[in-house]
């Protein structure tokens, strides 16, 4: 069963789904995991995803829209804000905690991409998450725009202050595409094949990102602070082949125990955003560890 559902945070209205196990579950409460997805991403891509694959095994489970994306509130669109998501992350575990239909003392995250960075960053300060999976993840922004993502990151940096300038003397807010036109590296070309064609279910999804978000994920990192993520358990899942693998590895390296790597043979990044033949695997695993942790 699916409900739409809605809450605050810090001041603007969320706009989510609550999926719950269907059947007669007596007495007894499921526990629910907070899902979230890819930078740029909205509630019916990536989230979704896993949602259906985690209720039909007996888990609550909630996603939702960020602030400034999808059908939830706030503006300038589509600012990619590291700090805005962890809050409303937090958000969406103060509304679980008091939901009636699932235990509160039983809350997981699981994050994918992007999301794979802000939900154990988040968990450091949210003790209510018991658990934290990340699914090919990245955790950090900061390496990935000084390793050249987006050019000369000081360049970068520069056009971003400039719009904000521009904006606060009233002009129009300034938007660069996610997914710039022209060949570029492999691992956008392969998010081309995902955001950009049929396999994308949100037909209403943005190509865009608010330009002065990006000295906002150049100071982004997770791997700053996931060594203090313990003692709550952290489940670190990845592909083979993703071109991201480094940074699964490199936030599994700096946190501490209790930890668990899992590498899935073969597959890009993108491809865990929604091929069964990977995201099956990755779900099996995330129950397993759920099962010993919630």
């Amino acid at each position: 069963m699916r409900k739409d559902i809605s809450f605050l945070s810090d001041g603007r209205k969320l706009v989510g789904h609550l999926y719950l196990p269907d059947g007669d579950l007596g007495q007894a409460k499921p526990p629910a995991v907070i899902v979230v997805g890819a930078s740029s991403g909205t509630k019916g891509q990536t989230p979704t995803v896993y949602s259906e694959r985690l209720v039909q095994l007996g888990y609550a489970a909630l996603i939702f829209d960020h602030s400034t994306y999808g059908e939830s509130e706030g503006a300038p669109r589509c600012d990619e804000d590291p700090f805005a998501k962890s809050e409303d992350i937090k958000w969406a575990v103060t509304f679980l905690a008091g939901c009636s239909e699932v235990d509160p003392g039983r809350i997981g995250a699981v994050g994918v991409c992007g999301g794979g960075g802000f939900v154990p960053y988040t968990a450091v300060a949210d003790r209510r998450i018991k658990a934290v999976a990340m699914v090919s993840s990245i955790p950090d922004l900061r390496s990935t725009l000084t390793d050249g993502f987006a050019g000369d990151w000081h360049d970068l940096m520069r056009v971003a202050l400039a719009a904000r300038e521009e904006f606060a003397r009233g002009g129009d807010p300034q938007y660069v595409p996610f997914m710039p036109p022209g060949q570029q590296s492999v691992w956008v070309e392969n998010g081309k094949k995902y955001y950009l064609t049929d396999r994308n279910p949100d037909q209403k999804w943005q190509n865009q990102t608010l330009l002065w978000s990006f000295d906002k994920m150049l100071q982004f990192s997770a791997l700053d602070i996931i060594q203090l993520l313990a003692p709550t358990p952290l489940l670190v899942i990845a592909g083979s082949e993703a071109e991201t693998l480094a940074q699964s590895e490199a936030a599994y390296a700096k946190a501490r125990e209790p930890k668990e790597l899992f590498i899935i043979e073969g597959g890009c990044h993108f491809d865990f955003y929604d091929r069964p033949e990977y995201v099956d695997p990755a779900v099996i695993r995330i129950d397993k560890f759920l099962r010993a942790h919630l």
